[in-house]
């Protein structure tokens, strides 16, 4: 499955299981998954470094870091705000 075709279910899930879930515009190519948790709406998630790689394509790496940390990461918009997550 391409990262596009994995950005369109993920989308239509969420859209079933919360049509208020925001999204990172730019980024589908990191999206990953939905996050879940007991008594709270369900939120896509980022691979932190799909990100980065996608800025990069842009911005020297340094650069591409700060620029995610303040204003992807850090740019809170409300309880559907997604959710980035660095993979080990």
């Amino acid at each position: 499955m391409t990262s596009q075709e994995t950005a369109e279910l993920i989308r239509e899930q969420l859209a079933d299981e919360n049509d208020k879930a925001l999204f990172a515009d730019g980024f589908d190519g990191a999206l990953v998954g939905i996050a879940r948790r007991c008594g709270q709406p369900s939120l896509a998630v980022y691979s932190r470094s799909k990100c980065i790689e996608i800025l990069c394509k842009e911005m020297p790496h340094d650069e591409a870091e700060e620029y995610f940390e303040f204003n992807v990461a850090g740019a809170w918009v409300g309880e559907n705000t997604p959710v980035f997550m660095d993979v080990f």
